[in-house]
């Protein structure tokens, strides 16, 4: 176990604080300070919450002496996406246009996390409403990756990876629209989970409608586990919210059951995939059948073509709402390709959205059916590595922008099934790569199982950035 406070997982946190060894003051004294100083190099946070953090930490410590801890989670350091509310913090959204009154209530997940004792202590960066895979906004500037501080951390919730990469903090709370979780969690080596919609409940509701999740970013899979243990709770704020269950995540946690049929892809179509990518990821599809899997390599269900044209439509004609909220006098205030994206959005004609949904239900079904077969699939998380910070889009094998470096992710989010990414190593330039593992409706214990079974033979050791203010 760690005796570097910042770079303990929050299980380990709370075993030294019910052991004595270690208090949520320090913890929360620690982290503060590297957030102070790594601030110009990552550009993670946005907004931190010194005091208020320090008196909850204060109480938290009283409760773990007293042997009454709310929650494993309690005394533990967590930041949340710009994009979530958190009472009394400005609801940004990273954009110059919001008018930064403080959040009137926290949302669902900051909620329980509170509740059950987690110190809520900063907000972390994020596109300009979250409509990009990088991240970088005009409010904010560029956010890093702790890996390589010239690479982008990925995005949208590359603040929220960063940060956990980076030691501030040992869990995150994201967003994750398209792979907004899954896309950072994956350039940043951590376990990030999109539940199956509606299991972890969101309020207000997003400018994606029902294609944008809330989520858990963590080092480890159990510490994510120990978050959606908290936050997969009904809230009556979202009218989407699935029925409470009585899953407890961490059970069984890293053991497979037993001959687990697992496809696995590693292209969804005809899409650019880097070949060290394609290598390890294939290597690590061999890994299941060590773990007692059968698998089996297979092909998407539903033409890649069509589900990704479904998305685009869908995304676009939710942007371009953001023309109608802010005057068209500040329109240039907003970031370029955000804007260009919400223009874009105005020429989708009514066909369009309904045939794009219309796909969307085919290809749901495609899956649903898949996954009457198979119990996982197995599929990269993202097509490229990590590129350069302050770009939008990696160079393509001809040299061009390469717009189709993430083509895993998002046709999840149109059918809601769970799926998560797991570091599977790192490449020869020293940057992460993930694996996404996906599964069937409901199924999200299985997926994080998965992951943490993958994980714990496969660990990976995180990079400590010298601290420079």
């Amino acid at each position: 176990m760690t005796t570097d406070l910042t770079q303990a997982s929050a299980a380990d946190l709370a075993r030294l604080y019910a052991k004595g060894k270690a208090s949520p003051v320090e913890t929360m004294k620690a982290v503060l300070a590297r957030a102070d100083a790594l601030a110009a190099t990552v550009n993670a946070l946005c907004h931190v919450e010194t005091r208020g953090a320090l008196a909850a930490a204060r109480a938290s410590e009283k409760r773990w002496k007293k042997g009454e801890p709310r929650s494993a989670l309690d005394g533990v350091p967590v930041s949340v996406k710009e994009l979530v509310r958190v009472k009394g913090w400005p609801a940004s959204m990273g954009s110059k246009l919001t008018d930064k009154t403080p959040a009137d209530a926290d949302a669902p997940a900051v909620a329980r996390l509170r509740a059950a004792g987690a110190l809520v202590f900063a907000q972390s960066t994020s596109s300009e409403y979250g409509h990009k895979g990088v991240t970088d906004s005009p409010l904010h500037g560029i956010t890093r990756n702790p890996w390589n501080t010239a690479m982008t951390p990925g995005g949208s919730s590359g603040g929220a990876g960063a940060a956990v990469a980076a030691g501030l903090g040992p869990i995150a709370i994201g967003t994750d629209g398209g792979g907004s979780v899954r896309i950072p969690a994956s350039f940043n080596g951590l376990i990030g989970l999109k539940a199956t919609f509606g299991r972890v409940p969101a309020w207000p509701p997003s400018m994606t409608g029902d294609l944008s999740n809330t989520g858990p970013m963590a080092r480890t899979a159990l510490d994510a586990a120990l978050m959606m243990n908290v936050i997969a709770r009904p809230d009556a704020r979202d009218g989407s919210a699935l029925p409470a269950d009585d899953t407890d995540y961490t059970r069984k946690l890293g053991r497979l059951p037993k001959k687990l049929k697992v496809g696995f892809a590693l292209r969804l179509g005809d899409h650019p995939l880097d070949i060290e990518v394609a290598a390890m990821v294939t290597k690590a599809a061999r890994d299941f059948a060590a773990l007692g899997c059968k698998v089996e390599e297979v092909e998407a269900p539903f033409p890649f073509g069509e589900a990704s044209r479904a998305f685009v439509v869908h995304w676009l004609s939710a942007l371009q709402r953001l023309l109608q909220v802010f005057p068209e006098a500040r329109h240039e205030e907003f970031d370029p390709s955000l804007l260009a994206g919400a223009r874009a959005g105005l020429r989708c004609t009514l066909q369009d959205v309904v045939n794009a949904q219309v796909t969307r239900r085919d290809l749901t079904l495609a899956w649903n059916l898949f996954f009457e077969k198979y119990d996982l699939l197995l599929t990269p998380t993202v097509a490229v590595q990590p590129f350069a910070a302050g770009t939008n889009l990696p160079p393509g094998p001809d040299g061009k922008p390469n717009a189709m470096w993430s083509p895993y992710t998002p046709q999840f989010n149109l059918t809601r099934h769970p799926a998560a990414t797991v570091p599977i190593g790192l490449s020869r330039q020293g940057l992460p790569v993930g694996l996404q593992i996906v599964s069937a409706h409901y199924k999200d214990a299985l997926v994080l199982r998965a992951a943490a079974a993958f994980a714990e033979i496969h660990p990976l050791t995180f990079p400590v950035l010298p601290e420079t203010k």
